[in-house]
């Protein structure tokens, strides 16, 4: 390209690192051209400089100088709840890049898109991975799960060891997770611990879980732990969810067993005649996995904040929640 230009950040970039938009515009950029460009003040953002993990926002504007590099055309197929059918995987991954190293890759998983595959699954993160698959041959892998309608944090090792060494961090629990729901009324405790026991139970719409007895052949243990942030009258609760065991649907079934189901639940969520939807409110689940905490395979700590999914920043917009009511995450 000859000359600068000035590109609007699009709406399904939100939070996305300045470096990975650059990959996914830019493709034939390379590493050290850019940070060429950003040391240099070239490369700037809503006229200010900017760096590597300078996060972007939608309606900001990106200078950019010449680069001796075509752009990619990205129009299509953004994530958050929009047609991905005619994205790249390679593409649609990068997206999605909230960390990246030589031995890990933290995504912002949209909502809607599986992790692995099932019936009626087309497309799922396991094998767009293939992608990302390096010169040895090894295609990076998934250590641990999300639900198909969770948005959020998902952690992917990179080689074989790392995947031993993060697999094993979830098992011994060495990991912390906290997840940001809406739910319906509002909790009479501000925080409490929830300890039942779950057994799965195939139904005609999927797999589902119910709450079992102690005994009853096939139950787990689960520990989930939660906070009110912010409610919005009586009808809503934002709650901060810590699960201490990590079962399938585990924090939407004990949402529901309280008596708050999480907005928008597909599987538990039973809504009483007395109850309507809030207007404006899209009717998807309303369950996030914001924050982890992880031991990096390196040595030290990881800690990774996903940025909330288009459906959920709409609906905090509309009831005034605020973000930044929920603390620094440590």
């Amino acid at each position: 390209m000859s000359g600068i230009e000035h590109r609007q950040v699009d709406g399904d970039e939100a939070g996305m690192r300045l470096d990975r938009w650059f990959k996914v515009h830019y493709p034939g950029l390379g590493f050290g051209p850019l940070q060429k460009l950003l040391r240099s003040g070239q490369i700037r953002v809503d006229g200010a400089r900017a760096k590597s993990d300078t996060r972007v926002q939608p309606g900001q504007t990106i200078r950019v100088p010449p680069l001796g590099v075509d752009a990619k055309d990205t129009k299509s197929g953004p994530i958050g709840g929009r047609d991905l059918r005619h994205s790249s995987d390679g593409e649609l991954l990068s997206r999605m890049v909230l960390h990246e190293d030589a031995k890990v890759i933290v995504l912002n998983k949209p909502a809607g898109l599986a992790v692995q595959g099932g019936s009626g699954v087309s497309r799922h993160i396991d094998k767009m991975l293939e992608a990302w698959t390096n010169q040895k041959g090894e295609k990076p892998r998934l250590v641990h799960r999300l639900d198909r309608d969770t948005s959020g944090v998902l952690v992917i090792a990179r080689t074989r060891g790392a995947a031993q060494q993060l697999t094993a961090a979830f098992r011994e629990r060495d990991t912390r997770k906290i997840y940001w729901s809406l739910v319906k009324g509002v909790p009479r405790k501000r925080e409490d611990r929830i300890s039942t026991w779950l057994v799965k139970e195939q139904t005609p719409d999927g797999d589902r879980m119910r709450i079992a007895k102690h005994g009853d052949e096939g139950a787990d243990h689960a520990i989930s732990y939660y906070r009110i942030i912010e409610q919005a009258g009586q009808n809503l609760a934002w709650l901060e969810m810590e699960p201490y065991t990590g079962r399938t649907h585990q924090l939407r079934v004990h949402a529901a067993h309280i008596g708050h189901p999480i907005i928008g639940d597909p599987k538990y969520f039973e809504a009483d005649i007395n109850w309507t939807f809030p207007g404006g409110i899209q009717n998807r689940l309303h369950l996030h996995a914001r924050f982890i905490d992880i031991p990096h395979p390196n040595g030290g700590r990881l800690k990774i904040t996903a940025p909330l999914p288009p459906h959920m920043v709409q609906s905090w917009n509309l009831l005034g929640l605020d973000e930044n009511a929920a603390g620094e995450d440590d």
